[in-house]
């Protein structure tokens, strides 16, 4: 399947808003571990979480995107700016 990267970035000062509604995000990616070639959460220079980063081997961008808007993060509206793009592997193991 294609890989896609989903790169989300939060809104200022939302820190508070990520860890209320952490739980629910770990529970929605555990169950979806199989789609998830590798993700985590991007730091600023603080070291505090303000991002996610995943890259994903699913169908085609419709399925990346619907990944996306399933994803508690967004639903709670953690999220500024969300980018979704196909990726085209060459260098690296997954």
């Amino acid at each position: 399947m294609p890989l896609f990267v989903l790169h989300c970035l939060d809104k200022p000062d939302s820190l508070p808003l990520r860890m209320a509604t952490r739980e629910a995000h770990l529970a929605y990616v555990g169950g979806r571990v199989a789609e998830i070639k590798v993700g985590g959460p991007m730091l600023n220079a603080n070291g505090d979480m303000a991002g996610s980063l995943l890259i994903l081997d699913v169908a085609d961008l419709a399925a990346a995107e619907a990944f996306s808007a399933d994803d508690p993060y967004t639903k709670a509206g953690l999220w500024e700016r969300v980018s979704v793009k196909a990726l085209k592997a060459t260098l690296g193991q997954l």
